[in-house]
Formats: C-alpha cells, sequence, structure tokens
C-alpha cells in the first residue's frame, strides 16, 4: 500500500482525522475473516493508543475473524489485564462486554518457547550494517505468535531514541517483540557508537540492523506511527510499511521533539513522570539531556516513586555497576559475558567518558534523587542526594545562571545550538 498520513504540527490532529487514516490503511472489505493481531507499547511510551486501538477495532473488529494484542514489552515486565485495559483506555466492564473477543498477549522475550528462530545476519552483513565495527553472526528471534495471524499492525510512537536514534517502525518488533541474542547485539552496538551520536539521527547502524532483522519477518506488516506533541496531542499519524511509515515520522518527530539550547548548564533536573517506574527506564532522563550538560555539571534524576534499579535485570546492573563505555571496551574479557542489553543501558546513563591509566573518568555526574537508597547509588557508581531535599522552585527560571529544570523529562532531546567535539565523534 501507499503512504497515508495527516499532519497537523504545530496543531493537533482531531479524531475524525485518525478515523480517516484508519479508514483509508485498513479497508473493511480486506479484513473479512482475518486473523489481525497489534502490536502496541507498553506504558512506558506517550501516546493515544486508546484512540488507535478504539477506531481500528471500530473500523475492522466486526468482520475479522481475530483481532488480539500483543504488548511490544522488549525486556520490560509484564503487564496484567487490568493494564493493558488501562494503557488502550478502556474499562474492565467495556473489556468484558464490547473487547471480550480480544485476547491480550505479553511478549516473552525470556522463554524459548515463546519465540521462533527466522534466519540471522551474516557476519559479512553485520560488517557492512555497521561499518565494520562489529563482524559476527547474529540470530534473529521473533515472538511465535506473530506466524498465527494472516497481518500484524504495529501501533506507536516515534521519539528520539538512545539506541536507535529514533524509535518505531520495526523497533516495535526488535527488541519489542524480539529474542534476547538479536536485542542484546544491537544495544551494545548502540553503546558502542555511544547515544550522543546515535540520540536524533535518523540512519544509525543500529537502525539499519532493526529494519534488516524485520525484513527476515515473512508475515504481512502494516504500522501506524504516531507523533506525539509534549501536551500529549497528536501532531502527525503515519501509515504504511514499518520503514516508510517510520521515515516519514521522524521527519516530523526531528520538529516537534528536539528542543535547542544556547549554552550548556552545569546543573539539570530531570523530573522522572509516573510511568518510569524503575530507573532501567527513568534512565532516558540522562540520555535525553546529557548532550546539554556542561563538562563536569550534574545531571539529577529526579523520581521519588522510583525503588527499583530495575526488576527484570537489577541483579546484573547492581554486580556491573554504572559505568562509561571505555570502562567496559578496556576490560572486554571481565565484562563480555554479561547480557550486552545491560552493559548498554549501563553505558547510556553513565555517559561519556574514558580511562585514563586504569582510572574511570566521567565527562559528568550522574545523580539519583528516588526512593534507592544511598549505600546502593554509591555501590552502583552513582550519586545519591534525598528526594526529599529537593524542591523544584529551586530549579525553576535559573537558565541564565546555568540551571535548568526538566518538569517531564524523558521523551523530548535536548541538544546544544553549537555542539561540542565530543558529541561530533566517539
Amino acid at each position: 500500500m501507499n503512504s497515508i498520513s495527516k499532519s497537523a504540527f504545530p496543531g493537533k490532529l482531531t479524531d475524525a482525522d485518525v478515523a480517516d487514516v484508519v479508514a483509508q490503511a485498513l479497508p473493511g472489505a480486506n479484513y473479512s475473516g482475518k486473523r489481525v493481531l497489534l502490536i502496541v507499547p507498553d506504558h512506558t511510551r506517550t501516546a493515544p493508543v486508546g484512540l488507535m486501538f478504539k477506531t481500528i477495532f471500530q473500523q475492522i473488529g466486526g468482520v475479522t475473524r481475530e483481532l488480539d494484542v500483543l504488548v511490544a514489552l522488549g525486556t520490560h515486565p509484564p503487564m496484567s489485564e487490568e493494564a493493558v485495559c488501562g494503557r488502550l483506555e478502556i474499562s474492565l466492564d467495556e473489556r468484558r462486554a464490547k473487547y471480550a473477543r480480544v485476547r491480550f498477549f505479553n511478549h516473552e522475550w525470556d522463554n524459548p518457547a515463546a519465540l521462533r528462530e527466522v534466519g540471522a545476519l551474516t557476519a559479512q552483513e553485520v560488517s557492512e550494517l555497521t561499518g565494520d565495527l562489529f563482524s559476527m553472526a547474529v540470530p534473529v528471534e521473533i515472538n511465535r505468535l506473530v506466524f498465527n495471524y494472516d497481518q500484524i499492525i504495529i501501533v506507536g510512537p516515534v521519539f528520539p531514541h538512545e539506541v536507535v536514534g529514533f524509535s518505531g517502525g520495526n523497533k516495535y518488533l526488535f527488541p519489542g517483540v524480539g529474542g534476547p541474542k538479536i536485542l542484546n547485539f544491537f544495544h551494545w552496538l548502540g553503546a558502542v557508537v555511544t547515544n550522543p551520536m546515535i540520540i536524533g539521527s535518523k540512519w544509525t547502524p543500529v537502525r539499519k540492523v532493526v529494519d534488516r532483522a524485520g525484513a527476515l519477518v515473512k508475515v504481512n506488516k502494516l504500522c501506524f506511527c504516531m507523533v506525539v506533541a509534549p501536551d500529549k496531542s497528536l501532531a502527525g499519524l503515519f501509515a504504511g510499511t514499518p520503514e516508510a511509515a517510520w521515515d516519514a515520522a521522524s521527519e516530523l518527530s526531528r520538529q516537534v521533539h528536539i528542543i535547542y539550547k544556547d549554552q550548556p548548564f552545569h546543573t539539570v533536573l530531570s523530573n522522572m513522570p509516573p510511568m518510569y517506574d524503575d530507573l532501567w527506564v527513568a534512565g532516558k532522563g540522562m540520555y535525553k539531556l546529557e548532550p546539554v550538560v556542561a563538562d563536569g555539571g550534574e545531571l539529577i534524576i529526579y523520581a521519588p516513586h522510583v525503588r527499583e534499579i530495575s526488576v527484570t535485570h537489577g541483579k546484573v546492573i547492581e554486580e556491573i555497576g554504572y559505568h562509561c563505555r571505555d570502562y567496559f571496551l578496556q576490560q572486554w574479557d571481565q565484562f563480555q559475558h554479561h547480557p550486552w542489553g545491560v552493559l548498554a543501558h549501563s553505558t547510556h546513563v553513565r555517559g561519556i567518558g574514558a580511562m585514563e591509566n586504569g582510572i574511570e573518568k566521567c565527562r559528568v555526574r550522574v545523580t539519583l534523587a528516588t526512593g534507592i537508597s544511598e549505600s546502593v547509588c554509591r555501590r552502583i557508581n552513582l550519586g545519591y542526594r534525598d528526594p526529599n531535599t529537593i524542591r523544584m522552585e529551586d530549579f525553576a527560571d535559573r537558565e541564565s545562571e546555568g540551571v535548568l529544570l526538566v518538569p517531564k523529562a524523558g521523551e523530548m532531546l535536548y541538544r546544544l545550538k553549537h555542539p561540542p567535539a565530543w558529541q561530533a565523534g566517539g
């Protein structure tokens, strides 16, 4: 199908606009008796997923044989039925009545029985795609549920992203519903390139890997990419193949989701919303702000509600701590057997740094003001502040003094208008 889109930036799309795009992309006559699987993000992404679900159901739910939902968790914890209803913006009563026929599934990244290998990226392909950074075969596994349907429909937002450049498109397959081998590989690839060189860039090595892996999944795919404005309104909706819809949406995301600043800041307070419920996801408060923190400055991740490092990966993180990329690369024999995706997360949170005479020197200080204790923070190589001592008003309206408050951090990318040399290579 040809790409279908509506964009309203700097305005917003109406429900009628959404219904029009859905109707064009999903002609009811084409779905009679078909089995359709919707792949949607979990609660850690801001988007009107409920509007999309209900509009799609209204358009084809009455004619399909099956219309089910798979939550693209990546390695995030599973969601309860009540939580999935919240994500789809439906009540439990509606779930039991109007949507009773819809089945909900959580992705199971760590259950081999839930996965199917669809092929592998060869060493030569990986060398090509990564600009010779890596040369190794990478098996590609995906949730086997996708093969039970005539078509999968990916529904998700596009934002600047620390691993792939911009989220969306085939990223909802890998890592969304993919297996650990491909996931660990390309997360570490992104870490080796470094967050500042990846985030907010389109054709990154990781995007190329994700798209190549997506091509191995031989099922009919349609993708709705949403671009969500900071006020949560829908600025754009793009329908088409995962590649085409993402390509168009990421162009709009560049306009909507990147804020440019004139000078760096010595202190940045990243206030993390409740949807980031452990440090694994609240780390986005660093990823999106790292480019505007001054050398030697401090970035504070303020999230009093966060009490866990990671529900899924906490033990490994406590073992390895948070370090810059070169800390791991220079001691690769010691760390290569840990999950590469966890190593990548570690470097993204800790930021750019170097090893000098065996001593780690990171560019900025990263401080947690969370429910994680001071002793744990010190053990994992991060700073600590008691969140009860932080008052948001103390950080507000002080940009001229080098202090930046971000009231809702995690999705908007901050960049300098004139970036320094460390952001031009890595």
